[in-house]
């Protein structure tokens, strides 16, 4: 297998993280019966990959906020080994990161997220009595998290690369700060926006490219 073809450390860390996320999304899709002819089925497929979602992507996030993060400092010994694991099960190729984009566009052409975010909201409106205008409920609360803990995990590799440099050491800082506190009906909202302005800036797709070209690199 060509140099190419194999995936950097990050890039596997990417692909499990993708993973995680079409097992959630799939899960709640199921949950609420969203796209219910396809969703259990999906649901299964990504979830035997990525069983733990909520924590794996939380974990990220966290580590996500230290800097050493960014320059690198793990151990050595336990990179090989992920490296050697992948080779052998086919999970450090190329192809596994084609399957999660496949899978993120799909979710993302029939608007998963999108019903998701609503059946949330809808589900807390019956019991309003319960929260107040600016309190969610505790499943809500969960997908904030988890979405904050995405944004800043993405952040801090763009700030890495040195892709959008005048804004990403910012919103980095931004999310890092949010993280800390209970969420609110506010936070819902901007991590709805701070997802919409990751996927209008390409930082994904543009910290492919960029990891591609360092593999590329003599």
């Amino acid at each position: 297998m060509t140099q190419r073809m194999i995936l950097t450390q990050k890039e596997m860390e990417e692909v499990v993280l993708k993973r995680c996320w079409l097992a959630r999304y799939w899960g709640l899709a199921a949950k609420y019966g969203i796209c219910a002819d396809i969703a259990a089925s999906k649901h299964e497929h990504w979830s035997s990959l990525a069983p733990l979602p909520f924590e794996v992507v939380l974990s990220a996030g966290q580590k996500a906020k230290e800097e050493g993060w960014e320059k690198g400092e793990e151990d050595p010994e336990r990179s090989k080994s992920i490296h050697d694991l992948s080779d052998l099960t086919g999970e450090g190729n190329i192809e596994s990161m084609l399957s999660v984009e496949m899978g993120l566009k799909e979710l993302a052409s029939l608007k998963v997220e999108e019903a998701i975010v609503l059946a949330l909201a809808q589900q807390r409106r019956p019991n309003s009595a319960r929260y107040s205008n600016s309190e969610l409920s505790p499943e809500e609360s969960e997908d904030v998290l988890f979405k904050e803990a995405w944004l800043t995990y993405f952040w801090r590799r763009a700030k890495a690369h040195g892709i959008e440099e005048d804004i990403a050491k910012e919103r980095l800082q931004f999310w890092i700060n949010r993280s800390g506190h209970s969420p609110t009906s506010h936070d819902a909202v901007d991590v709805e926006q701070g997802l919409m302005e990751l996927r209008k800036l390409g930082i994904e797709h543009r910290l492919w490219e960029a990891s591609r070209k360092e593999i590329d690199r003599p």
